[in-house]
């Protein structure tokens, strides 16, 4: 979730205005960081979500969320790591259904399906950090589009990376420069198979 994501979600919740001073204040930080964060897109962590509650006295997921279509129930793969770096191998299918705000969801459709794992790795940073946990769009058979990041199974091996597709390859690119860009082609190309596009990042730390 983003800050100024945030800052409606505490208007809300509260019904009244939460400024930027305002929401300093609450997250122990001063009002030229969050202008800065804003600005930048930064994502709030669990943490500061935590603190949000506590300061403001409310509850940022509540049961008439869900019923006024505000938070919907996805499951999250809690032992699930899907990797920014080499490469990690499912170890575990256990899953607990938790509430995240239909803002987080970009392009929310309730024909859709959605789910949250975590990442594991550096290969995708800053853009996605380790133990981040991330909202998934399950693949339903559309087009890869260029450039967005996916979650995707590739030698029995979960993978967080960009993918661009051409006539005969789809090429695989990393955010920290650290790491080269990779192709997949020919026969090797029906051993991918496509889980998802990440639509949500919730950081962690």
């Amino acid at each position: 979730m983003k800050l100024d994501e945030l800052l409606k979600i505490i208007s809300k919740k509260t019904e009244k205005y939460v400024n930027q001073s305002l929401l300093a204040e609450a997250l122990g930080i001063t009002r030229q960081t969050v202008s800065n964060r804003i600005k930048n897109g930064s994502q709030v962590t669990v943490s500061e979500l935590k603190r949000i509650e506590e300061f403001f006295n409310i509850s940022l997921f509540s049961e008439n969320d869900v019923n006024n279509g505000d938070v919907v129930y996805i499951d999250y793969y809690t032992d699930i790591f899907a990797s920014c770096g080499n490469g990690n191998i499912l170890f575990s299918d256990e899953k607990v259904r938790i509430p995240i705000p239909v803002a987080l969801i970009g392009g929310f459709s309730k024909q859709k399906t959605y789910s949250m794992i975590n990442a594991s790795g550096n290969s995708m940073n800053p853009t996605i950090c380790d133990s981040d946990r991330l909202i998934v769009e399950h693949w339903s058979g559309e087009q890869i589009q260029d450039n967005r990041i996916y979650v995707f199974c590739f030698n029995q091996e979960f993978f967080i990376k960009r993918l661009s597709k051409n006539l005969d390859e789809i090429i695989i690119k990393s955010d920290n420069p650290e790491y080269r860009v990779r192709t997949i082609s020919g026969s090797t190309m029906n051993e991918l198979t496509l889980i998802g596009k990440i639509i949500g990042i919730i950081k962690t730390l």
